[in-house]
């Protein structure tokens, strides 16, 4: 699946600009998913070196991430060139979410009962 994750207030704490260390399970849960084949896509209003900020972060705490603020290719060839702006994802997680963050670990159990369910639904006969 492919997996959009916002970076302030979801990977990383404090508010923008401050990168105040990694919210709590956040590394460990996308080095998870990660490791299971997901496309981590870091979807985040940063820009310029705000954004370089924020890369160089991950790099240094070695959490994996596929793209930034861009759409997989897969879906570009799927689809075409003309994606548009909105990042195509099976999941979205943002701090932003109605209800507020759940925090990460309540995420994984979502996105685990998520995938058995696109798993189900893409299953080759």
């Amino acid at each position: 699946m492919i997996i959009a994750v916002d970076f302030d207030g979801t990977i990383s704490r404090g508010k923008y600009p401050v990168i105040d260390g990694e919210q709590p399970y956040a590394g460990d849960s996308l080095r998870e998913l990660h490791a299971q084949g997901h496309k981590i896509i870091i979807w985040t209003c940063r820009t310029g070196d705000r954004l370089l900020d924020a890369i160089n972060w991950l790099l240094e705490h070695q959490i994996p991430f596929s793209r930034i603020n861009d759409h997989d290719p897969e879906n570009v060839a799927q689809y075409g060139g003309e994606a548009g702006k909105k990042i195509y994802a099976h999941v979205y997680i943002d701090d932003k979410n109605i209800g507020g963050f759940p925090g990460w670990p309540a995420c994984m159990e979502m996105i685990r009962e998520m995938e058995d369910e696109y798993n189900r639904n893409h299953a080759v006969p």
